[in-house]
C-alpha cells in the first residue's frame, strides 16, 4: 500500500525544487503571464510521462532479479534526498534569484521546457531512486501508476506556482524567493531521513 501521507509531501518539495524548468516557468509568468507559463510547461509533462513508464519497466526487472539491488535503490533514493535538501539549505539568496532567457513565442518556449526536462538530472534520479521507496511490490504496476499519475499532478502544481510567482510578485520572488528555496530543502532533509530509516516495501 502507497503511504501518500509521506508521498505527496515529499514529492511536492521536489517538484517545487529550484531547476532549469522551474526557473523557466517563473520567467515566463513574468513576461507573459501564467496562462502562457502553463501552456508552455506542459511539455514538460509529456516528456516525463514517457520517462516514468521507462523506469517502471526498469525497476520491475530489478526487482525481478535482486532484492539487494533493489534495498541499494531505496538508499540512494534517500541519499538523494538529503543531498538535494542541505544542497538548498546551503543556497545563497543570488542563486535563487537568477534569471533564464525568456523566449518570446510559444513553440520556443514549448521546445526550451521539453530538452530542459529531457536533460534534468533531478527527474531522472526521482523516478528512478524516490519512487520505488513506496511501490507496493504485490500491486506493482498499479501503485507505480498512482506514483507517476500524482508526479505529473503536482508538478502542474509546482508550474502553476511559480508562474503565479512570475507574474504577480515578480519583485518579491527575486528578493525573498531563496526562503521557499530553503523551506523545500529542510523538507527534502527530514523526508530523506524517514525514508532512509523506513523499511523496504512489502518486507515491513
Amino acid at each position: 500500500m502507497i503511504d501518500l501521507l509521506v508521498f505527496v509531501p515529499a514529492c511536492f518539495a521536489l517538484n517545487l525544487a529550484f531547476g532549469p524548468n522551474n526557473l523557466l516557468a517563473l520567467g515566463h509568468g513574468a513576461e507573459r503571464g501564467v496562462g502562457f507559463a502553463v501552456t508552455a510547461g506542459l511539455a514538460r509533462l509529456v516528456v516525463f510521462a514517457p520517462m516514468i513508464a521507462a523506469s517502471a519497466l526498469g525497476l520491475g526487472v530489478l526487482m525481478a532479479t535482486s532484492a539487494t539491488l533493489f534495498g541499494a535503490v531505496k538508499v540512494i533514493g534517500a541519499l538523494y534526498l538529503l543531498w538535494l535538501g542541505v544542497k538548498l539549505l546551503r543556497s545563497r539568496p543570488k542563486d535563487a534569484a537568477a534569471t533564464v532567457p525568456v523566449p518570446t513565442g510559444l513553440r520556443t518556449a514549448w521546445r526550451r521546457e521539453g530538452l530542459a526536462a529531457i536533460s534534468n538530472p533531478k527527474a531522472i534520479l526521482i523516478f528512478a531512486a524516490f519512487f520505488p521507496q513506496f511501490v507496493d511490490p504485490a500491486a506493482y504496476w498499479a501503485s507505480y501508476a498512482t506514483l507517476g499519475g500524482l508526479f505529473l499532478v503536482l508538478e502542474a502544481g509546482a508550474i502553476t506556482v511559480y508562474a503565479l510567482a512570475g507574474r504577480f510578485a515578480a519583485r518579491f520572488a527575486a528578493t525573498r524567493l531563496h526562503w521557499f528555496q530553503r523551506a523545500s530543502g529542510a523538507g527534502m532533509v527530514l523526508f530523506g531521513l524517514l525514508l532512509l530509516l523506513s523499511p523496504q516495501p512489502g518486507r515491513a
